[in-house]
């Protein structure tokens, strides 16, 4: 099943700069796929009626980079026809509608590609030490995520 030469690749970045869905999907493009599903989270300008300016991210690297490795082994395991998977993480200071986060998976069929774009994002959310602050107009508050699986641990 490997065309071409085309070895199946997992790319992670987490980055200060603005992320691009032209780049993460060309990451992921190959001739023996017929899908490219594709996830984009952006800042939104509200939460629970308060005005937000924007959203700070921060993260240990090391550590969240291991974990995003592992999300993309338990991809392979779960659906083994997926080929490429790419996974970019803003960090710093995202602006309203800009992304903070990109998730781009490519397989034969788009089933594959979808499940696993759903299931890499849930994850991620869920155990990637990444952490967001919400900037309002008046104040600012880090957020605990509500899928973080260690947050569900404390209480």
């Amino acid at each position: 099943m490997n065309e071409n030469g085309d070895e199946p690749k997992d790319i992670i970045k987490l980055k200060c700069e603005k992320l691009s869905a032209d780049e993460i999907s060309a990451l992921v493009i190959s001739p023996c796929c017929g899908a490219v599903s594709l996830f984009i989270g952006t800042t939104r300008n509200h939460f629970e009626g308060r005005k937000v300016i924007q959203l700070d991210y921060e993260a240990y690297a090391p550590m969240a980079e291991a974990e995003l490795k592992k999300i993309c082994a338990d991809i392979r395991l779960k659906w083994p026809s997926v080929k490429h998977i790419a996974i970019h993480h803003r960090l710093g200071s995202v602006p309203i509608s800009e992304a903070s986060v990109m998730v781009a998976i490519s397989s034969p069929h788009r089933t594959e590609s979808l499940e696993a774009v759903q299931y890499c994002i849930n994850t991620l959310k869920a155990t990637v030490p990444i952490w967001k602050k919400e900037v309002y107009e008046d104040d600012s508050s880090w957020k605990e995520n509500k899928e973080c699986f260690w947050m569900k641990m404390e209480k």
